[in-house]
């Protein structure tokens, strides 16, 4: 067998085997990027969960704030009311004496 029947064969053999080796390199990459997306769409919830719990903690001390608030507008109303009750009884005194 010469290489002149060889070379057909050769090449027949190279052709199928760079197929191949090219058809197994595009699924590792392909295989690649589904898991790096894969990561970073996980990475991104993470994210999205963490900013969700900063949210309701904010919302959690916004209520809290805003009870503290009502409770220091209802002291200061009847702190209000009895400065004028004072004040009305000093008004009395100074008009008896």
């Amino acid at each position: 067998m010469d290489f002149g029947t060889l070379a057909p064969f050769i090449t027949v053999v190279a052709a199928l085997s760079g197929i191949a080796l090219g058809w197994m390199g595009r699924t590792r990459t392909i295989n690649q990027d589904v898991e790096r997306r894969a990561s970073a769409d996980a990475q991104q919830r993470a994210d999205v969960e963490y900013i969700k719990r900063g949210v309701d903690d904010i919302r959690f001390e916004q209520k809290a704030q805003g009870k503290r608030i009502d409770e220091l507008s209802d002291r200061v109303t009847r702190v209000e009311e009895s400065s004028k009750q004072a004040h009305k009884r000093l008004d009395r005194l100074d008009n008896e004496n």
